[in-house]
């Protein structure tokens, strides 16, 4: 079965799309070579792996279409410890970090995906819960990723700051807050906007695929808004409950700033 999934004529045409596309990237790669953004590199890698990843999910979701649906809670907590393992990279250094993001995707996502599967929003199916809830959790990610690297980058550029006022006695939830917020709303932008523009610059795939089956557009419009309604609130809890976390952590005993560092290890952070 899972062979056969190569064989489809359509994997074949598919495979010449995907060509095309990748040229497209390959220009991409091109002009960051000439003009030396040194991106290259990490865009090739990503472009790369984010290719044969999706491949492997989707001859992965083939076969698991035709086992049970309690495959699919196995697979969507497979999602989460990965979605966090490649967050904590966008907050390399900072205090307890795979920690916290595998806590905030859960919280976020897992909050998300089992509301409304209780409301009927995702019909309780392998073919409706494992691809809508990999969505879910996949802007979980990107959303605490941007919050992750936002708190880092704030916290060290006003690092002496943060000190002079825990010197004086603030406690540091209160010195902290401000760049909390900061984190939180910067992390949520491309979601805000992507609901700004809902309908009028933004016509997602799932909406357009929904008409192309068939499906009243009224009511693929209606859907859309509920996919784009779940996804904005795992992100929003994700980077919520993350950045409240690594806050906590980032701290020790006696109140004093912990030292984001690169090089630490996840187990001498907490």
């Amino acid at each position: 079965m899972f062979v056969d999934q190569f064989r489809d004529p359509t994997v074949v045409k598919g495979l010449a799309q995907v060509a095309v596309a990748s040229l497209l990237a390959v220009v991409v790669l091109g002009i960051s070579y000439v003009r030396n953004l040194d991106l290259e590199t990490e865009l090739g890698r990503a472009f790369v792996r984010g290719f044969v990843q999706v491949i492997a999910m989707g001859a992965v979701i083939g076969v698991l279409f035709s086992v049970s649906l309690a495959w699919s809670g196995l697979v969507l907590v497979a999602m989460i410890g990965i979605a966090a393992w490649i967050s904590k990279d966008r907050g390399a250094g900072v205090p307890a970090v795979f920690r916290v993001s595998l806590v905030g995707v859960a919280f976020g996502a897992g909050i998300v995906i089992v509301t409304m599967i209780a409301a009927g929003a995702i019909e309780t199916t392998v073919q409706n819960v494992i691809p809508v809830g990999g969505m879910i959790i996949a802007n979980a990610m990107k959303t605490n990723s941007l919050a992750l690297d936002r708190f880092k980058g704030e916290v060290e550029s006003n690092r002496r700051e943060i000190e002079a006022v825990l010197a004086l006695g603030v406690p540091p939830r209160k010195v902290i807050s401000d760049y909390v917020t900061t984190s939180v709303r910067a992390s949520l932008i491309p979601m805000v906007d992507s609901l700004k523009s809902l309908g009028v610059v933004y016509i997602p795939g799932m909406m357009s695929g929904m008409i192309l089956a068939g499906a009243n557009p009224i009511y693929a419009a209606e859907y859309q808004f509920v996919i784009m309604a779940m996804l904005f609130a795992a992100g929003g809890l994700t980077s919520m409950a993350s950045i409240m976390l690594v806050g906590q952590y980032a701290f020790t005993d006696a109140e004093q700033l912990k030292l984001f560092e690169e090089s630490a290890a996840e187990g001498t952070e907490a």
